[in-house]
């Protein structure tokens, strides 16, 4: 039997670190993995270069500009990763007649809706990061593209890599006390969760032209009760104080509801999604696990 070849991008990143843990588990799928280093998205040259060495039936693209507040002052260096790298693997993507997987965020939608975002609700990003991210959605649309997909994920989190999860953690060994937001709401992900889903609906891709897909885990929760959570599960006393956003200002806006509506994932590839408090306690074991090591 024929193995499906994937090209995965940002190899290091959150996904890319899960997706390269989960991959001996699928005896069909071939991965090759690629970091920034090995492959620079910005440079058409190199990403046509790649995939014409690979001969991809996949592409993944993990591959992201992800500091959100200093994207502010670097807005065209996200965004040549975020949008124009987003182009360069679209048109290889299409010369080589192989599916594409785009990573986007929550971060396109501005935060004033009061029901979980659906895929074809408007977009409009209030940060840098998130129009850079549009960006790249544009660039991928823009091709046409048959049997791909652009997955929009939300506070995503991981035993690899910075993120929320860690920074509490590591602030925890610090401080008898914290203040957290709790006036923004969405969904935490864990990227071991994502990186399943992508496996998962590989095989199935077989839409006429690129499809928008909202992935995140089930449930919702601030930034304040996700902290509690934290400590909660990794059973670390520490007083946690709820604090509006104004009062924590940070150079990106944030979005102030970014819950993701999955219904359309769930019924084109019929997966199952976790609660992010299952996630939470995944990463939390394998953290230690590989504490212990």
């Amino acid at each position: 039997m024929k193995k499906t070849k994937i090209l995965i991008t940002g190899a290091n990143g959150q996904v890319g670190s899960e997706l390269r843990e989960l991959a001996p588990r699928y005896e069909n799928f071939e991965c090759y993995f690629y970091d920034a280093k090995a492959l620079d998205i910005t440079r058409e040259e190199s990403v046509m270069n790649i995939l014409g060495s690979v001969d991809a039936d996949v592409i993944v693209n993990c591959a992201a500009y992800t500091a959100v507040d200093k994207a502010e002052e670097e807005e065209e260096k996200a965004a040549a990763v975020n949008g124009h790298g987003v182009g360069n693997l679209a048109k290889a993507a299409k010369i080589y007649g192989c599916k594409l997987i785009h990573i986007s965020t929550d971060y396109v939608f501005d935060g004033t809706h009061y029901k979980p975002y659906k895929e074809d609700d408007p977009v409009c990003p209030a940060s840098a990061y998130g129009r850079g991210k549009l960006a790249g959605e544009k660039a991928l649309l823009s091709q046409n593209l048959p049997n791909s997909a652009i997955l929009r994920t939300s506070w995503v989190y991981s035993a690899y890599g910075n993120n929320f999860v860690k920074t509490m953690l590591k602030l925890s060994q610090k401080m008898d006390a914290l203040k957290v937001i709790f006036d923004q709401v969405g969904t935490p992900t864990h990227a071991a969760d994502l990186a399943e889903a992508i496996f998962a609906i590989i095989p199935g891709l077989e839409n006429a032209k690129t499809e928008i897909y909202n992935y995140s885990n089930e449930g919702v929760t601030s930034w304040y009760d996700f902290a509690l959570e934290i400590f909660e599960q990794s059973g670390i006393a520490m007083e946690v104080a709820p604090i509006e956003s104004f009062e924590y200002p940070t150079p990106a806006k944030r979005p102030h509801y970014s819950v993701l509506n999955k219904s359309k994932i769930k019924k084109d590839f019929a997966i199952i999604i976790p609660h992010w408090k299952e996630g939470l306690q995944r990463c939390l074991r394998k953290m230690k696990e590989m504490s212990d090591d």
